[in-house]
């Protein structure tokens, strides 16, 4: 397998884990943690999916080529409960999940990780991948607090 992970890679994902601020996420973006999965909201986001949520291994593995089957049904079962929270927190029709391995689809931070997208009808989200923006953190302390607020039910 081929790593596209730069030597000396300070990880985003890693640092948010650990509990580390980092230059695009912070502790409150944090939405769920257990021993084996930690889900955020994105930094970055697509106007018509807004508080779209991020779920990754809390173990450091670059793609689904390196990750092992246990973690991927971790990472999915937490993706899974997320899916549910958004449809009750935003009031969506809907849900979608996005995963990219490697450069050429698209995969662009060095760690495992599963968008999870609140949808709408006829949303286009997925004509829309060059409107997306940072998000400050007020925005997504918002989006965050009201999931949290679904996920302790």
């Amino acid at each position: 397998m081929t790593s596209h992970e730069p030597r000396d890679y300070a990880c985003p994902f890693c640092a948010v884990v650990a509990r580390r601020e980092t230059e695009h996420n912070a502790q409150a973006d944090v939405v769920f943690r257990d021993e084996e999965t930690t889900a955020l909201i994105s930094p970055k986001w697509w106007d018509v999916a807004p508080g779209h949520v991020i779920v990754v291994p809390n173990a450091h593995v670059e793609n689904v080529y390196a990750i092992t089957d246990e973690q991927l049904a971790s990472v999915y079962r937490t993706a899974k409960r997320i899916a549910d929270a958004l449809k009750e927190a935003t009031g969506c029709e809907g849900t979608s999940m996005r995963q990219h391995n490697e450069p050429g689809a698209g995969q662009d931070v060095w760690h495992f990780h599963v968008h999870v997208f609140p949808r709408w009808v006829d949303d286009g989200l997925y004509e829309r991948d060059s409107e997306a923006r940072w998000v400050s953190p007020t925005e997504r302390a918002l989006a965050a607090e009201r999931l949290r607020a679904t996920l302790r039910l």
